[in-house]
């Protein structure tokens, strides 16, 4: 399948620098997409930078997709893709799957703002108690933001400390971004700990102490380069938070769909408190945030000590009946287990055929997650790449575009459930031809 018809495409450079590489490859997007371009430019007299989501940005601009169907996407200009962006683990069940898309028929049949209750919230709620070892309680919101957000304030709340401590180069949403500085994160007062460095983490709690509320952690780092926390690690992190009497919360908005029970029960451990985004919501928006029942059960309305928890659409009928389908007759814990079974298997044959090109690029990740990286070796933390990786990530997006694969600018890679092993080894393929082709410009930036 290729997005641009061949007879679009001019004699590509042999060779030359990365600068006159990146430049033919945008002159080439920019020519093959011109209704992608035409509705960018009008979207950007109303929305800054043409969008309202930062990480669907690319240069030179991004593809306007128009309708998808299973693992596929067709954007503005006719161009097909195979998808394996996955709408970064929202989308585990594919575009359209037809026993959600029923459910949602009948519920818009039904009504859908009903200012009361439903049956499906209790049921999925008792679901996803069900399948994730840590949860006793839980309650829905509408985003993995929003589900950090409060996660956080209820350990503050619960503990009355106020300090709560994050992986350096960590995300767990829009205000809660530690990458560097961001002028829009939540002020709480916040202490930064290396990821899988457990000597260092545990100084810095102990020094912390009793003023430590919380220590949020992706079990396994998602935006920051799919790069799975060591077992020891995290062991030891519930061990030193336990020490503190600060809470330690496992954000799985992403890594819950490894396995049947998410990371934190594929390791065998308890945080206080879990977070949940993405696909549970089987693919409307979706947060919710779980954990031990006497610090959930706070929530209950009818307590005269109850702490507030509003939200217009938390109990939403869409993501409500779409999140159940998905939960209990699509991905049962027999499809995720296969699943990330798929996963494994496609990421460990990637990896053979990179390093069998023996240039200076990796494969990271867990189950159907994964991400790549230029440099003399695979991270084991979240990093700033250095000054020239940016290009080398985008001359391989542009060019695995133009042979119709869709995946995020930054390297990351998903799968979904329609995604056969088949459709990754035609992916697998065209990227080890890209980075082939490539080969100069990455021995060049990187070194060998």
């Amino acid at each position: 399948m290729s997005a641009v018809p061949s007879a679009a495409k001019p004699c590509e450079p042999a060779s030359g620098s990365l600068e006159s590489l990146i430049a033919h490859e945008r002159d080439l997007y920019t020519r093959n997409n011109p209704n992608s371009l035409a509705l960018y430019r009008k979207a950007k007299t109303s929305l800054p930078g043409g969008n309202t989501r930062t990480v669907l940005h690319y240069s030179p601009f991004p593809i306007t997709v128009r309708r998808a169907q299973g693992a596929h996407i067709v954007d503005a200009d006719g161009h097909q893709y195979q998808d394996f962006l996955g709408e970064y683990t929202a989308g585990l069940y594919g575009h359209s799957h037809p026993k959600i898309a029923q459910a949602l028929s009948r519920a818009l049949s039904d009504g859908l703002t009903f200012g009361s209750p439903t049956e499906q919230e209790g049921h999925l709620g008792a679901l996803i108690c069900e399948r994730f070892p840590a949860v006793e309680r839980l309650r829905f919101c509408n985003s993995g933001t929003e589900a950090n957000m409060l996660a956080l304030s209820s350990a503050r709340a619960h503990t009355g400390r106020t300090d709560i401590m994050v992986v350096d180069g960590s995300y767990h949403g829009g205000v809660l971004s530690f990458a560097g500085d961001n002028p829009l994160n939540a002020p709480f007062p916040t202490h930064r700990i290396p990821f899988n460095d457990l000597v260092t983490a545990a100084e810095t709690i102990n020094t912390v102490g009793d003023r430590l509320a919380a220590l949020i952690i992706e079990p396994m780092i998602g935006a920051g380069g799919c790069i799975p926390a060591d077992a020891d690690f995290l062991k030891g992190l519930r061990e030193a938070t336990e020490a503190v009497g600060g809470l330690l919360i496992f954000d799985e908005v992403m890594t819950s769909r490894h396995g049947p029970s998410g990371l934190h029960g594929m390791y065998g451990l308890l945080p206080d408190l879990v977070t949940f985004g993405k696909y549970l919501g089987g693919g409307m928006s979706f947060g919710a945030f779980g954990g031990r029942a006497d610090i959930l059960d706070r929530f209950d309305p009818s307590r005269p000590d109850a702490w507030p928890h509003a939200g217009t659409f938390n109990n939403n009928v869409f993501s409500m009946t779409a999140g159940l389908v998905g939960l209990s007759e699509i991905y049962t814990p027999e499809v995720a287990e296969a699943f990330f079974a798929q996963g494994e298997r496609c990421r460990e044959k990637l990896a053979e055929s990179l390093s069998a090109l023996q240039l200076p690029v990796h494969v990271t990740g867990m189950g159907s997650m994964m991400a790549l990286h230029f440099g003399l070796q695979a991270p084991r933390a979240p990093y700033s790449p250095p000054p020239g990786y940016s290009d080398l990530y985008e001359l391989v997006h542009l060019k695995m575009m133009a042979k119709g694969q869709f995946y995020a600018r930054r390297g990351m890679i998903n799968l979904s459930l329609p995604v056969t092993e088949s459709m990754f080894r035609d992916f697998a393929s065209d990227l080890i031809a890209t980075l082939d082709l490539c080969s100069d410009a990455i021995l060049e930036t990187v070194g060998s």
